[in-house]
């Protein structure tokens, strides 16, 4: 029989909709989108199209400051709706205000 472990998170995460820009570091593609919940360290999102997990992504805050190399750390469909997707980032190089410090 298979052991399964969880990990508790060790930051709090924020509901909090903001609007980022995502830009592909390896690929041409950019999309904006939105986040659902928000920490000092990364976010989760919403977004239009699939994600490759450990895909390197630019993140920038619309308005603001905040820039970020990131990685995707996981992505998944919606239960809602299969064209919306539902990925975490995590902040790998931050420069800027973000908005929980």
């Amino acid at each position: 029989m298979e052991k399964t472990y969880t990990v508790a998170r060790v930051e709090r995460r924020v509901p909090m909709t903001i609007a980022v820009r995502l830009e592909d570091v390896d690929l041409p593609q950019t999309e904006t989108a939105f986040t659902t919940n928000v920490s000092p360290h990364g976010a989760q999102l919403l977004t239009s199209r699939k994600w490759r997990t450990d895909a390197c992504v630019q993140l920038a805050s619309m308005p603001g400051d905040f820039r970020a190399r990131s990685r995707v750390a996981y992505c998944r469909s919606t239960v809602e709706n299969r064209d919306v997707f539902v990925i975490g980032v995590e902040f790998l190089e931050p420069s800027g205000h973000w908005v929980v410090s």
